[in-house]
C-alpha cells in the first residue's frame, strides 16, 4: 500500500479543493475527466485484482490450471501498479483525496479479495474456512479504513514519511499468494493430492461444516496481524 495522503497540515485544504473539484465540474464523463495520471495507474491495480478474481472463477469451472496460475500472477501485477501509483504521484506533484481512496480500494480487491478467493480456488472450501477467509477480507478492509483515517497521527520522519506501518500492510498478503502458487506447483490443491496437514474437526456434521483445514488457520493470523494496534512494521 503506496502512501498518496497530504502532509497533515494541508489534509484540510485538499479536502476542500476535492470537494471544488467534483462541485464545479459538470457532464457525465467529469470524473473520468477530473482523474490524473496516478489515479489511472491506480485503477490499473483494481483491474489485475479483478482479473484475477475471475480467472478463479474460469478455473471453478474449467478445472483448468492455467487459469489458476493467470489468477495467481495477476495480484503481482497489481502490486508493481500500486507500486508506481505513488511514485507517478510525486513525479507529477499530483496527490489527490481521491487518488487516497482509488489506492485502499483497488488494494482490498488485489490484496484481499483476490488472495481470499485463490485460497478457495486451492482447496480451503469448507464451511469454517470461508467464514476465515471473510474475516480475513473484512479484516483488510478495516486495516485500509484505519490507514486512512490515523495516516496523520503515525510519527513521521523529517520528509514527512510515516516511519512505520500499523499492523501488516495489506500488499503482504501477496506472501501468501506465493505460498498459495508453491502448493499448486507441488500438485497440493484439492483436484489432486489435496492440501498439506488436512483438517481438523470442531464439531461432527454429516455435511463436513464443522471441518477446518489447519492452513486456514495462516489466514486467520495474518488478518489478526493485519488490524493490530500494537504491530509495527518499520517502512523501508
Amino acid at each position: 500500500m503506496t502512501s498518496r495522503t497530504a502532509k497533515p497540515e494541508k489534509r484540510q485544504e485538499t479536502k476542500e479543493d476535492a470537494l471544488h473539484q467534483y462541485q464545479d465540474s459538470d457532464g457525465h464523463f467529469s470524473l473520468v475527466r477530473n482523474f490524473r495520471l496516478a489515479d489511472l495507474v491506480t485503477i490499473m491495480n483494481g483491474f489485475c485484482g479483478s482479473f484475477s478474481i475471475f480467472s478463479s472463477a474460469r478455473y471453478l469451472l474449467t478445472n483448468d490450471k492455467t487459469h489458476l496460475w493467470a489468477a495467481l500472477t495477476y495480484p503481482l501485477a497489481g502490486l508493481m501498479f500500486d507500486f508506481f501509483d505513488g511514485k507517478v504521484a510525486r513525479w507529477r506533484k499530483s496527490a489527490s483525496l481521491l487518488g487516497q481512496e482509488l489506492d485502499s480500494l483497488a488494494d482490498l480487491i488485489s490484496f484481499g479479495v483476490a488472495p481470499a478467493v485463490l485460497a478457495f480456488d486451492v482447496g480451503l472450501r469448507t464451511w469454517i474456512d470461508t467464514v476465515i477467509l471473510t474475516g480475513f477480507i473484512c479484516c483488510g478492509l478495516a486495516r485500509l479504513a484505519r490507514f486512512n483515517a490515523t495516516v496523520a497521527l503515525i510519527p513521521k520522519d523529517a520528509t514527512g514519511k510515516s516511519r512505520y506501518f500499523e499492523g501488516l500492510p495489506i500488499p503482504s498478503t501477496l506472501i501468501l499468494v506465493g505460498l498459495l502458487a508453491f502448493w499448486t506447483q507441488k500438485g497440493w490443491v484439492a483436484s489432486e493430492q489435496g492440501l498439506p496437514l488436512g483438517t481438523f474437526t470442531l464439531w461432527e456434521s454429516k455435511d463436513g461444516s464443522g471441518d477446518v483445514h489447519y492452513v486456514s488457520l495462516i489466514f486467520g493470523a495474518w488478518a489478526a496481524a493485519m488490524v493490530s494496534k500494537t504491530l509495527q512494521v518499520p517502512k523501508p
